[in-house]
């Protein structure tokens, strides 16, 4: 292997290597996963209203499904995508307009918190249906 390859090969492996990263590449990585996720999650949206063209007994049969609890669990996947991302955003717009720029650690902290909060509070509604 050549030296610039194996140089590169370490570059790529630092990446994923989480021990040393800090809540700021944490944030980073969370809004791009997060955003990723949900435009998937649009387009499979998008898919599956377009099951309403094909009738009434079609779109029942997909209500059945949903309310499986593989698919109230991937609801709460969502909702902790929704849940990430949107604080992870508000926390760059309050910080963007210079509030509380130096406290952006903390505030990270007590968003992802509460959103966790929030998840299992969420997570218990949707699965006493």
């Amino acid at each position: 292997m050549s030296t610039l390859n194996y140089s590169k090969t370490r570059q790529a492996a630092r990446w994923f290597d989480v021990r040393r990263r800090k809540a700021g590449m944490w944030a980073y990585a969370l809004n791009r996963i997060t955003g990723i996720g949900l435009v998937v999650y649009l387009y499979l949206h998008l898919g599956v209203l377009s099951m309403l063209i094909q009738g009434q007994s079609a779109w029942d049969a997909f209500v059945g499904l949903a309310r499986s609890p593989f698919y109230l669990a991937l609801d709460v996947i969502l909702l902790a995508g929704i849940l990430i991302h949107g604080l992870n955003g508000l926390r760059l717009a309050v910080t963007g307009f210079g509030f509380s720029a130096g406290a952006q650690k903390a505030l990270f902290t007590i968003l992802m918190i509460s959103g966790g909060i929030i998840l299992i509070a969420a997570a218990l509604k949707i699965f006493q249906i």
